[in-house]
């Protein structure tokens, strides 16, 4: 059985990093926003590029601009979208997916801050191009 290769394993490997220290310093109790700034303090610091908050274009016509807006694109390669949730639903990996297509980028991490122990989820567009 040969190995396979992850999806940006780097970036996706310091980005958990990432999470894993701001769930620590953070516990589990603050909102979606507290955790977005921890994350983004801990971008800055790791020197990585990104946006937050980054609005999607219009997927469909007549769609009102601003109805997609992902939490962050670290490198303009990976979306990281956060929940502060007591789980995460269906339909978090459904927007989740949504915005994968809408972007047209091939990984996306989804994790719930909220948890004792988080579980960063990989979610991958097989139709985008790498």
């Amino acid at each position: 059985m040969r190995k396979q290769k992850l999806i940006y394993e780097e970036l996706t490997y310091g980005v958990n990093g990432i999470l894993f220290r701001v769930a620590k310093n953070l516990g589990q109790h603050k909102n979606e926003k507290q955790y977005g700034d921890a994350i983004e303090y801990e971008l800055q610091k790791a020197g990585l590029r990104y946006e937050r908050e980054k609005v999607l274009p219009a997927a469909f016509e007549g769609e009102k601009n601003g109805r997609n807006k992902i939490d962050f694109l670290i490198e303009d390669i990976l979306i990281l979208e956060i929940k502060a949730k007591p789980f995460i639903t269906r339909e978090d990996y459904y927007q989740t997916m949504r915005y994968l297509k809408a972007a047209h980028k091939k990984l996306a991490i989804l994790v719930n801050m909220r948890r004792r122990t988080i579980v960063p989820k990989r979610i991958l567009n097989s139709e985008a191009e790498e």
